[in-house]
């Protein structure tokens, strides 16, 4: 997932960017296609197709399909919510990985650091997969064909390894052969509202930190040589945001009960929204900001794509037997 820049705030969210640009036009942006419906109640999905390169750099984002799923339920820990919301990420990630050969071995990377925990949903949720690679000749006959052949890895950060992700991953793709990868990363929003009620799956790639401004080499199908998925949800927005979003609200209040502030009215959005943010760049500066309730949403943020992913990728195996056999 590449990272879009509103004013000084980042996003890794297409739709995200979509809104921006709709703010702007009151329309969806040229050679973008927007489909959204729910899948279930309190389950809503958006489908944003880029078509060209002009409707690429617009958005900032490369030509591909994004699917953006959003809920309420991990922060309301709504557990039926919660299933419906893992069928849903299970039916889209299907989807998409229908594109390629459907026994071809899938590479799960959980991207990110485990030891910082709005950075570790991709090494919680490998923790949480059904691995089978290594199994494959001890199937019991009966579950033959439809457990499919499944290796992951967490290759850590560049900080403790040395290595970049993209090369740890090129290294064990010179040595397995694999239909797919599946690259899950936590992201960064620019809504505060966004924070872990979004599921973002792209067959784009991922440029690994773009979200904080520390990017790394992409992961995607161009330099891996193999479709690439990539798998996301924010759990950081940027301090900026938070502070912009505030101090523009009470702006809109003092102009509507104070005429001294009425030229404040004046300003276009992108204006004022700069100028709040020169203002206060020097005291907020890049900070970003997560949940105080980090350590249990991110807990269940993990299990239900941990879920989605293991019944789209074993579709032919029940959610019981994947229990089961994961207990």
């Amino acid at each position: 997932m590449s990272r879009r820049t509103i004013g000084s705030v980042r996003t890794d969210l297409a739709i995200e960017a979509v809104e921006e640009l709709q703010t702007q036009t009151d329309q969806v942006p040229p050679g973008v296609l927007m489909d959204q419906y729910q899948s279930f109640p309190g389950v809503h999905v958006t489908h944003v197709d880029v078509l060209d390169e002009s409707a690429a750099q617009n958005m900032g984002k490369p030509i591909g399909t994004y699917i953006t799923i959003e809920s309420q339920a991990l922060k309301k820990r709504n557990r039926t919510v919660q299933d419906r919301l893992s069928e849903t990420l299970s039916s889209c990630l299907q989807k998409m990985l229908g594109k390629g050969s459907n026994d071809a071995p899938i590479l799960v990377v959980g991207l990110g650091n485990e030891n910082a925990t709005p950075d570790a949903l991709g090494p919680r949720v490998v923790n949480l997969l059904l691995v089978t690679r290594h199994i494959q000749e001890f199937v019991p006959e009966d579950l033959a064909g439809k457990l499919r052949s499944v290796a992951a890895i967490s290759p850590g950060v560049l900080g403790t390894t040395g290595i970049e992700s993209e090369e740890i991953i090129q290294g064990i793709l010179s040595q397995i052969e694999v239909g797919a990868v599946v690259a899950i990363d936590a992201l960064a929003a620019r809504e505060v509202n966004r924070l872990f009620t979004t599921i973002q799956l792209t067959d784009t790639g991922i440029h690994p930190g773009a979200g904080v401004g520390n990017n790394r080499p992409p992961i995607d199908e161009k330099t891996l040589g193999v479709p690439v998925i990539a798998l996301g949800i924010p759990s950081v927005v940027h301090a900026m945001t938070i502070a912009s979003q505030s101090v523009g609200i009470l702006i809109d209040k003092l102009r509507s009960s104070d005429p001294a502030y009425a030229q404040l009215g004046e300003l276009g959005a992108a204006e004022r929204g700069q100028m709040i943010q020169d203002a206060l760049s020097p005291v907020v500066g890049d900070m970003v900001v997560t949940p105080k309730e980090i350590d249990l949403i991110m807990r269940e943020a993990a299990q239900v794509v941990a879920k989605g992913i293991n019944s789209a990728i074993h579709a032919d195996w029940d959610e019981e037997s994947i229990a089961e056999m994961m207990a």
